[in-house]
């Protein structure tokens, strides 16, 4: 059995066909799942497909491009949800940032607070984290470094940047997706093996980075077999063991 730590089932993009979609991942061997808080205004939906189905879960958090829009109160309102199991995803996102050196500085500001403040709140509820990384490694490791809790978390879509791996000490996870079938992903392929075995987890960020050979389709949970059987490949383990890895891992750090 393998779970989607990180799919995001309430885009807009899944309205019409939601129960296929899941259907399909559960005859691909994905029969649980969690999505992640991104977008404030998708939240309580999210928290509605995780109560209709056994297998799906959610987290509450904040994007760092919606780091404009935090509002604390809404993720407690439901942090103490039965099957809410982290918060995130969070975290620092420099790639598209303002032009002038003033606005950039303040973009920064604003995501670091948002991200501290949502690291703090994690460690209130005793909470795993759910961390987005892109072009931030420094900013993002020195951030959880100092005020990350024993809970730890994950590194979504983990970017491949060595020194992030000194993290693995401090409780987080690495979240492999479908860049790692990439014809282009020869960083993460040469990076891979230094992750500790009992450290992966396995997702797809659906609808998103769709894996070789399906690229310019919507993503879909049931796609989470091919980066599996990439990473047993690069493991040099089975299938079976390495999604049994993977699922205790998940069982570890999120409780399900």
């Amino acid at each position: 059995m393998i779970v989607d730590t990180h799919v995001h089932l309430d885009d807009s993009r899944y309205t019409e066909d939601l129960e296929e979609v899941l259907r399909r991942s559960a005859e691909a061997g994905v029969t649980q799942w969690i999505i992640p808080g991104a977008d404030p205004g998708t939240l309580a939906r999210a928290v509605a497909i995780a109560e209709a189905h056994e297998g799906c879960y959610f987290a509450v958090g904040v994007h760092p491009y919606d780091a404009r829009n935090y509002d604390r109160k809404l993720l407690e309102r439901y942090i103490g949800h039965e099957k809410c199991v982290a918060v995130g995803e969070c975290g620092l996102d420099y790639y598209r940032l303002p032009e002038s050196e003033e606005a950039i500085a303040e973009e920064k500001r604003i995501q670091k607070e948002v991200f501290v403040d949502q690291i703090a709140l994690a460690k209130e509820h005793e909470k795993p984290l759910i961390v987005h990384i892109r072009e931030a490694s420094r900013d993002s490791q020195e951030l959880l470094e100092s005020h990350a809790g024993k809970r730890g978390g994950v590194l979504h879509c983990y970017n491949a940047d060595h020194q992030l791996l000194r993290l693995a000490e401090r409780g987080f996870y690495y979240g492999i997706g479908g860049v790692l079938t990439f014809k282009n992903a020869r960083k993460l392929v040469e990076v891979y093996p230094r992750i500790p075995r009992e450290r992966l987890l396995i997702e797809t960020d659906a609808p998103y980075l769709t894996p070789h050979p399906f690229r310019g389709r919507r993503n879909e949970p049931a796609y989470c077999r091919i980066i599996a059987e990439k990473m047993a490949e690069l493991s040099e383990l089975s299938f079976e063991e390495l999604t049994g890895i993977c699922r205790e891992n998940t069982r570890r750090l999120f409780g399900v």
